[in-house]
């Protein structure tokens, strides 16, 4: 399989370029006093400098929703007012509906599939987990499909035409020999049809407080012969392709594309989702691109790799008609001017509340060929809280 020649990403819908946003991030994750997580019950000493802020917004999330967190007896001495209690985890709080909740009961616990490495905690008491996000994020695609493929198209305008349906924390051969005689999964798969009429799967990886510095997956024998086998990469050898950051990234496009070869599905595309201001993740995201041969646009079983920070998902779900879903996920998972603000006010009590960090001319992690930032005009700034400065571009690639 040749893979010469590199192709662009398709070019954003006329509409999508004439629109700006409403959601504006700001540049950077600020430095947070300890006082303030210890006031909030935030306090976690692993946490790194996102993962602080990420959990903020979690506590501030539950609070505002009258979300009650875990007790700090028996065996809970390490208590976090991030943490859902029993009953609150019972009631499907972790999630933005009662639909999502029983949609993440139905197709995550009563229906997962055989041998799936589902951890019920985290899905249903841990709003620091990627696991809620993903029902947050696409569950409402996958109960509404029309809506679904209003939002892909405007994220993979050249691979998805329509929705069909949402599988969840899906294998295409769950320690299967001809693919990785492991467990690896996506964290859920989309099928879809293409512009042209064919079937095709949009395989997706959700981070969101991850700082991926391990324990990577252990190594097989099957991994080397699998990273010959799919020639995705410039050198199969290569260690990065072998390091903390970058496996789980390396094993699923391995999966995405073997699935392909198998003749699991004709067409695929593996998309990655992180938010813009988890640097690791997004850094990540770009390293492993880097890894990659050029597509070549004559190979009908390349699966690409695209990548996505969170910000633009969310902005497209607005754009596609649900300004409520968009707004609550932004102010649970990105309002990250909160954080600056209340930090703000901890380390100068007596200074100006609500002034925004300073500007910086591309702090997105985006790819280098996306060219169109989206700074929210005077009219459409957020009331509240104040609104930052720096706004989410589509922030999506496949690579060069």
């Amino acid at each position: 399989m040749s893979n010469t020649k590199p192709t662009t990403p398709a070019a954003p819908s006329s509409s999508a370029r004439k629109r700006r946003s409403r959601f504006a991030q700001i540049n950077r994750i600020p430095w947070i006093p300890q006082k303030l997580l210890q006031e909030h019950g935030g306090a976690c000493e692993i946490d790194s400098r996102y993962r602080k802020a990420q959990r903020l917004l979690a506590v501030w999330y539950m609070r505002d929703h009258g979300i009650e967190p875990g007790s700090a007896d028996g065996e809970r001495a390490s208590y976090l007012a991030s943490h859902l209690s029993a009953d609150a985890a019972d009631a499907g709080l972790n999630f933005h509906s009662r639909e999502l909740h029983l949609l993440a009961l139905k197709e995550l616990l009563l229906m997962r599939e055989e041998d799936a490495a589902v951890d019920e905690d985290r899905l249903l008491s841990n709003p620091l987990s990627s696991m809620p996000l993903a029902v947050n994020l696409f569950g409402p695609m996958a109960l509404n499909t029309k809506f679904g493929s209003r939002v892909l198209r405007q994220l993979l305008p050249d691979f998805v035409h329509s929705v069909q349906r949402v599988v969840w924390e899906h294998s295409p051969g769950r320690k299967d020999p001809r693919y990785l005689s492991d467990r690896t999964a996506f964290d859920l798969a989309i099928h879809c049809t293409t512009p042209k009429g064919e079937p095709g799967v949009v395989y997706v990886e959700v981070k969101l407080s991850e700082d991926l510095l391990g324990p990577v997956a252990r190594w097989r024998d099957r991994y080397d012969e699998a990273l010959r086998e799919v020639k995705l990469y410039k050198d199969p050898e290569s260690p990065t392709l072998r390091s903390a950051p970058i496996e789980q990234l390396m094993r699923e496009h391995c999966l995405a594309t073997l699935s392909v070869k198998n003749g699991a599905v004709p067409r695929a595309v593996f998309m990655a989702i992180g938010p813009r201001l988890n640097r690791r993740v997004q850094a990540s995201f770009k390293v492993y691109a880097n890894e990659l041969l050029p597509v070549d646009p004559t190979d009908p079983t390349r699966v690409e790799f695209r990548h996505f920070t969170l910000e633009a998902v969310i902005d497209a779900i607005d754009v596609a008609g649900d300004r409520d879903t968009a707004d609550r996920l932004w102010r649970r998972y990105c309002d990250f001017q909160r954080v600056y603000d209340a930090a703000l006010a901890v380390i100068a009590p007596k200074a100006a509340v609500n002034e925004t960090p300073g500007p910086v001319a591309d702090s997105s992690g985006a790819a280098d060929n996306e060219k169109r930032p989206r700074i929210a005009s005077p009219s459409a700034k957020r009331a509240s809280p104040a609104h930052p400065t720096n706004a989410p571009e589509a922030a999506e690639t496949g690579h060069d």
